[in-house]
């Protein structure tokens, strides 16, 4: 009967399972096809029978050839577990020598290998294991080439992956010597680092190996040849490289060297087949875990959405202090706090103020500017009050100053400003041009630059309407200011309130939560108003500066 043809197909397939991996299981058989220095002998005859032009098939056979197999040594199989180790031929002429063991694991192994011998030697002859403990490394899937090109080098990043984790190819017992280690190497060498780098990584990593040397010459690391990698991840991820054989054909593999040997193997999932009950059983496990975890996030959730009262209005406020440009001095941070207006409040754990940190600035085209990146979050409720319904309320206004510190602790204060939280939910960014008072005269300005100071506002809330004014009219007329940088917001709005529930069962359409607790729906219009007035005036002011001089002034002299 014909052997079926070879499988060259030597790529990994990955595979799911969600059993314990420790109950996988794998048979490997290997078999020893033919001795090529069989074939070369009988190439070499001086001559041949008058009718005999063809070597006989059975020479082909099995025979104690030069090299000592015999036939009950061809052919090998054995079943093999998840980091089951199974001993080669050279770890247990190193193992048995207790000086040559130096870590735990060597020990481990010594003692492992003195109870093989007195339960009567290792059951495998070929087939051996390398599991994650060891210290192993396949050299094939680091000298792959990535490309065609005859001319392609490994990187660096290659040449240093190649030596991490190689196993100790060259250890010799140390007879009479006492190891010593250190708990710092204050200077390590190369080689130090390479011996004792380890890749810390989830994925374990078992190597089914065969030891194909000539029988003489047992355990010798050339003749150590990779059958099967078998990697696992915390996800349940299988990888199989190369991939079970199944109904196709044996892999081979073809040493080098005069003999030229000729080895089939193939690889098979011998684990056990999960039963029905079993596996019904383990179903009803999984959904009953599953159904639990269910409730216990529930539990943590809640099922009762909490919800504001009727006529209120809960607003979030997460922001950011984004960056500040455009200041004369380095080493800026922000002060900063919110007012809320009549009808407003907060939870009384809610900070209504904060400070940035100290950022440096960088140049960034003709500016200087500092990112804080600086986080802040605001919670604030409003309540509508039936006897104030007609009224226009106010919004809460977040003010601010910034100020910069010097190496010597000279503080100068260099801006001030404020901003009034948006009306409408979403994200915004919002940049706010800042000012500074001055005085008149050089001194102060000269105090300014050697010593620090200059001049401050008592009360923040003077940069929009102060606080403690009564009057219908605020005048500002004599006070000098200077414009100096400007300070980037950016502000994600959440409105939450029992009006938009009822517009949403009513199917109204709603612009904002402000048409639904009254009153705002004026003030929404006026900043309309406001805002649409001062973008015309903006435009005009853009086509007069365009228009010719001689034209403006006819105009002019006209009126």
């Amino acid at each position: 009967m014909a052997h079926p043809a070879w499988n060259e197909d030597t790529g990994g397939a990955v595979y799911r399972s969600r059993d314990p991996i420790c109950n996988l299981r794998i048979r490997v058989c290997l078999q020893r096809v033919t001795s090529t220095s069989l074939l070369l002998q009988q190439l070499q005859q001086p001559s041949c029978q008058p009718g005999q032009q063809l070597i006989s098939l059975a020479t082909l056979g099995s025979h104690n050839t030069a090299s000592g197999y015999r036939p009950e040594e061809e052919e090998e199989e054995a079943v093999i577990g998840w980091q089951e180790k199974l001993f080669s031929q050279f770890e247990v002429d190193l193992y048995q020598n207790e000086s040559a063991c130096q870590s735990p694991l060597d020990r481990q192994y010594h003692q492992d290998i003195l109870k093989l011998e007195k339960s009567g030697g290792r059951k495998n002859y070929r087939i051996f294991t390398y599991t994650d403990h060891d210290r192993f490394t396949n050299m094939e899937e680091h000298c792959k080439r990535m490309t065609t090109s005859t001319q392609e080098a490994p990187s660096y990043l290659a040449e240093r992956m190649a030596n991490v984790r190689r196993r100790r190819q060259e250890r010799k017992p140390m007879e009479g010597s006492v190891f010593k280690s250190r708990i710092v190497t204050w200077k390590p060498s190369e080689e130090f680092i390479k011996n004792n780098h380890v890749i810390n990584t989830p994925v374990q990593t078992m190597y089914i190996m065969a030891d194909l040397g000539p029988q003489d010459k047992p355990g010798h690391g050339d003749c150590e040849h990779v059958l099967c990698t078998i990697r696992v991840d915390s996800n349940g991820v299988i990888t199989v490289k190369p991939d079970f054989t199944g109904t196709k054909g044996a892999y081979r593999i073809e040493l080098e060297g005069e003999k030229r040997e000729l080895w089939k193997y193939t690889l098979e999932n011998a684990s056990a087949v999960v039963q029905r009950e079993e596996e019904e059983r383990e179903q009803r496990v999984f959904k009953d875990l599953y159904s639990r975890h269910k409730e216990y996030l529930q539990g943590l959730v809640g099922s009762d959405f909490e919800m504001t009262l009727p006529g209120s209005l809960r607003l979030f406020i997460n922001g950011e202090i984004v960056s500040a440009q455009g200041y004369e001095y380095n080493n800026l941070y922000i002060h900063f706090f919110l007012e809320l207006p009549s009808r407003w409040s907060c939870p009384p754990s809610q900070q209504l103020s904060g400070v940035t940190q100290t950022c440096a600035t960088r140049v960034i085209g003709k500016d200087r500017v500092a990112f804080f990146s600086f986080p802040f979050t605001l919670e604030v409720f409003f309540t509508q009050e039936d006897e104030l319904e007609g009224s226009l309320p106010q919004w809460p206004v977040l003010y601010f100053e910034v100020l910069s510190l010097d190496f010597w602790q000279r503080y100068r204060v260099e801006g001030y400003g404020f901003v009034v939280l948006p009306a409408t939910p979403g994200t915004h960014t919002v940049t706010v041009s800042t000012w500074r008072p001055v005085e008149l005269g050089t001194v102060s300005e000269l105090r300014r630059f050697f010593i620090g100071g200059s001049p401050e506002l008592e009360d923040l809330t003077y940069t929009r309407v102060p606080s403690t004014f009564q009057g219908d009219r605020l005048s500002r007329f004599g006070f000098r200011t200077e414009t100096t940088g400007s300070v980037t917001f950016r502000l994600n709005c959440l409105q939450q309130s029992k009006a938009f529930l009822e517009s949403s069962s009513m199917k109204k359409r709603m612009q904002s939560v402000l048409d639904r607790l009254g009153g705002f729906s004026q003030q929404g219009s006026l900043y309309s108003v406001l805002e649409a007035f001062q973008r015309a005036r903006r435009r005009m002011q853009e086509a007069r500066e365009s228009l010719p001089q001689d034209l403006i002034s006819t105009s002019t002299a006209q009126l």
